[in-house]
């Protein structure tokens, strides 16, 4: 009998292929050398008794429960500690270990209160379920739970409650926010019966360095630590695993149910991408589906200025259909136009750039994807050959040298950053490129070993820099160039870093890093053993972002760090399925597939399938829509899913573009800040109330299972179909499968993928096809996708946008832990209670130059517009810089960017806006406007009475 270990309790997954045979209870079975006796145990079906052991956990050996006897050998070690060894016989349930076990359990139930009948956790609590397993029926003992401290019970958590008087000081709590999450929020403190776990310096949960991530709740085995949903509810009765809808980490989830109520997201052990972790997000943030501001109603108007009415489907359905016909009757077909979702599924952004190109017959089709990350699909493709990340997230695991760049994964990427922090501490090495210490710098037991503080905008710079110190000083790869990229690109690019005016020492005075820390980054990344790179928007959201990812590139290729584990090339992208929106062709000059529309052959496969012909010219992206529509020739636009007036650049353009539409159709959860220039609204669905898939950051197609029915009747995808329907271009899918076949079909990449084949393995990277049937955990491992990688000149070409008497300050933007992208969904959840508004990050130096004080009201001016927040005094920004996140209306951050983007790909340069900043009264004249309009646009007529009265 021969098992392959998965992972082992107490210890890592094993990377040994030598096996060891042994018996367990007259069994022999063979396992893998490093094999606890616990897991080869559980590997033959049989279950030891235990407390303080778990999956997710290092051995420990604490609570005695899991003693096993060992012929040969005197005592009763812990099987969790214990590994197997060749011809071991082992025995897991003899009189003296029932004897054993029976006694431990007494001790721990005599000191624990008596409720257990009564408890919050009955039912799904581990310490009944293993008092009941060694067969305990009575204490002798009594019951004394005044044994252990009564300090009430921490309700400060808005999830979950800390009773400490149910602690029996297992520590897996503790251990799981060190070892899983990295936080080291949690300690034991006290001395026998007074000890109890503590959260940071014994404060309240709320108050403490907890991130609420979860872990510490999944490992609790009594209801010490306990989830609010669960003591409101009950245990749930069945489970559904799906994918969460925030970031592109794309965690597994268990769904667990009573009905089609949710009880609570369990962060699902099998899933590839998180391992059975979680954040506060996907954990716990997921009570906006049943929020009260939730429209579930479709509602039409002929004016923004009118109040909503709700109708019937079919009345706004051909409500929308009629306004679009009408509007290329008098306009021409290219006057209308739809934006996909990276918020939705593979699926249903597949079809509306499905309705965009057959139905309404252009190429007017653009995404938020452009709008974050269209540089990373440039600059990759061009320089190895596919638009997409080269690793999975298991290869951290094998990397020695880390390099962050522009990307802060603690709060945008936590159950990724999870598992970095983890190799971290295991002894790679760190580089943060970052204008802002982000905590990566510097937080428990991570410490960055360069940390190149730039300014923004500088990257290029930053990255030519560093490949001059390996270009001069001799740390090229050249027996990796030499076989596996154009080696006469190679040397004209050598040939080009090489020149003085590339040296670390010159770049220093654009990038504002010292040329030393500059050098010795470049040599541990070039020297340092398997050197990885993550990104994120810090790279691609500026002037230069294609051109900072093609150097990024360069960077790896010269270095021979591509190709296997631990190293790669690997963009951290920010919503759920922003991957897969670029995937299923979101863009106007692209069909799926990364495909020109101008390619003859590939329109026609298209052709073929749709019935329709394709423009061969490219479309308009969504400046171009809203430029286009202020000068009177593009009319209407089908928004599923994307609030652009929120979270695109320059927000007075995109209202005067908005304003300027005859038919805004918006399909979203919540009257969101594009619906104040909406006609039709369509209600739209959640990822629980949805069947799909999900495409995260390292190319993982994951399934997306609905839980329970839409609240508003009908998924994503069929709300798409109707509008296709009567638009007169018939779409007859009766679930998304079918769209997926239709996906593969057309998509060499997704070639073998179909939701058999996702139900069978769990998740698929693509490319999956006949070369790849189980898919691509790693890209060009033998070759480039392109043949021969590719390297380019990355001339540093200053931003438009600078800094001047003006406005002296550069303002960059970012994301918060406990808020998601513009905050539709987490500001309707408990995550507010950690960050009610945004604020603006600004140095100690720059607010007593304004005379501002930590708190104060503050304007933000740019020569775009302005916006008023509060200031937040932080040595994490460098002088001269300040920052902000974009997650609340109220503050509208983007009226102060500008209309500045990326050269190649229109991707708009949110990181480098220059700003003053002054104290102020409180919100800005455009703010009060804007919410007094708000609140007009977002009535609801309730009967026709009240419209006429009105």
């Amino acid at each position: 009998m021969s098992l392959i270990q998965e992972t082992d309790y107490g210890t890592p997954r094993s990377k040994s292929e030598e096996m060891v045979t042994l018996t367990i209870d007259g069994v022999e079975l063979s396992v893998p050398a490093g094999t606890s006796i616990m897991r080869a145990a559980m590997e033959m079906g049989t279950e030891i008794p235990k407390l303080c052991a778990s999956d997710m956990l290092e051995s420990f050996g604490s609570c005695r429960l899991c003693l096993v006897e060992i012929e040969g050998k005197a005592g009763t070690p812990a099987s969790c500690t214990t590994e197997v060894a060749p011809g071991m016989v082992v025995h897991t349930q003899t009189d003296r270990l029932k004897r054993l076990r029976k006694g431990v359990m007494e001790l721990y139930i005599s000191e624990h209160p008596l409720d257990c009948l009564t408890c919050s956790a009955n039912g799904d609590c581990e310490l009944q379920d293993q008092a009941g397993a060694v067969g305990l029926r009575d204490v002798r003992y009594g019951y004394d739970g005044k044994k252990h401290p009564n300090s009430g019970v921490d309700e400060s958590n808005p999830y979950f409650t800390y009773e400490p008087s149910k602690c029996i000081v297992c520590s897996r709590c503790v251990r799981a926010c060190e070892e899983v999450q990295g936080t080291f929020a949690l300690t034991i403190a006290g001395r026998g019966f007074d000890s109890r776990v503590s959260a940071s310096m014994e404060e309240p949960f709320m108050d403490s360095e907890c991130v609420s991530c979860g872990a510490c709740v999944q490992a609790c085995p009594t209801a010490t630590l306990n989830e609010k949903s669960v003591i409101e509810i009950g245990t749930p009765e069945h489970s559904v695993v799906t994918t969460c809808a925030y970031c592109g980490v794309g965690c597994a989830f268990k769904a667990e149910m009573r009905g089609e109520e949710v009880v609570r997201m369990l962060p699902y052990k099998d899933g590839k991408a998180n391992r059975g972790h979680s954040c506060v997000k996907g954990r716990f943030a997921w009570g906006y589906a049943s929020h009260k501001d939730r429209i579930t109603k479709p509602m039409i108007r002929e004016k923004v200025t009118d109040p909503w009415q709700e109708c019937s489907w079919e009345e706004a359905i051909q409500f929308a259909a009629n306004k679009f016909k009408g509007i290329q009757e008098k306009y021409g077909k290219g006057a209308v136009g739809g934006i996909t979702s990276s918020r939705c599924t593979n699926e249903e952004t597949y079809l509306v750039q499905k309705l965009v190109r057959a139905a309404f017959g252009n190429n007017n089709v653009d995404t938020c994807a452009r709008v974050c990350h269209s540089p990373t699909g440039y600059g990759l493709k061009t320089t190895f050959g596919t638009s997409a990340g080269t690793q999975d997230f298991d290869s951290v695991e094998y990397s020695d040298v880390v390099m962050v760049i522009g990307a802060n994964p603690t709060d945008g990427h936590p159950v990724f950053a999870s598992r970095m922090k983890k190799r971290l501490r295991e002894g790679a090495k760190l580089i943060v490129a970052d204008p802002r210490k982000i905590d990566l710098v510097e937080s428990p037991h991570v410490k960055a070993d360069q940390h190149l503080q730039l300014k923004p905008g500088t990257n290029v710079a930053l990255l030519t820099s560093m490949a001059h110190v390996v270009v001069t000083e001799g740390l090229v790869n050249e027996s990796f160039v030499r076989e596996r990229c154009d080696w006469e690109d190679f040397q004209e690019w050598a040939s080009f870093v090489a020149e003085d005016r590339n040296s670390p020492e010159n770049m220093e005075q654009y990038t504002g890093v010292p040329a030393e820390t500059v050098r010795g980054a470049a040599r541990l990344y070039a020297t340092g053993g398997n050197a990885a790179i993550y990104y994120g928007l810090g790279v691609t959201e500026h002037s230069q972002g294609s051109t900072t990812v093609m150097a990024i590139a360069n960077l790896a290729m010269a270095t021979g760090n591509i190709g296997r584990e631990g190293v790669g090339v690997n963009p951290l992208r920010g919503q759920n399925n922003v991957q897969g929106s670029c995937d299923m062709g979101s863009f106007p000059h692209e069909l799926p597939g990364y495909r020109h529309v101008s390619n003859d052959h590939v329109r026609e496969l298209f052709e073929e399938l749709w019935g329709k012909p394709i423009d061969k010219e490219p479309g308009l992206r969504i400046p171009n829509m809203m430029d286009a529509a202020i000068e009177g020739s593009f009319k209407g636009m089908y928004i599923q899913g994307e609030d652009i007036l929120q979270s695109d650049p320059d927000t007075k353009h995109m209202v005067a573009g908005l304003s300027s539409m005859e038919c805004v159709v918006v399909q979203d959860l919540f009257l969101i800040e594009t619906a104040n220039y909406a006609h039709v609204f369509l209600p739209g669905s959640t990822f629980l109330e949805k069947n799909g898939t999900f495409t995260n950051a390292e190319r993982r197609i994951q399934p997306v299972r609905k839980v329970m029915a839409p609240k508003n009747g009908y998924e994503d995808w069929e709300i798409t179909q109707m509008l296709a329907n009567a638009m007169d271009y018939p779409m007859n899918y009766s679930h998304p499968s079918e769209i997926m076949d239709e996906i593969a079909a057309l998509t060499p990449t997704f070639a073998n993928v179909s939701f058999d084949k996702l139900d069978k393995e769990g998740s698929i990277q693509w490319p999956c096809n006949d070369k790849a049937p189980e898919g691509t955990p790693v890209m060009h491992i033998d070759e480039f996708v392109r043949g021969r990688g590719k390297f380019v000149i990355t001339e540093y070409v200053p931003t438009d946008e600078k800094s001047g008497p003006r406005f002296p300050l550069l303002l960059t933007t970012g994301r918060i832990l406990t808020q998601y992208n513009v905050g539709a969904q987490t500001r309707r959840t408990a995550n507010s209670e950690w960050h009610e508004e945004d604020v603006l990050e600004i140095h100690p130096h720059d607010a007593e130059q304004r005379g501002v004080r930590d708190q104060d009201w503050v304007k933000l001016q740019s020569r775009s517009g302005a916006t008023t927040l509060r200031a937040k005094i932080s040595e994490r920004m460098a002088p001269g810089v300040v920052y902000t996140t974009f997650h609340h209306p109220k503050t509208q951050a983007n009226v102060v960017t500008t209309e500045y983007s990326d050269w190649a790909t229109n991707c708009p340069e949110y990181k480098v806006t220059a700003v003053q900043v002054m104290p102020s009264n409180g919100p800005s004249e455009w703010q009060e406007e804007y919410e007094e309009f708000t609140r007009k646009s977002r009535r609801i007529a309730e009967t026709p009475e009240v419209v006429a009265a009105e």
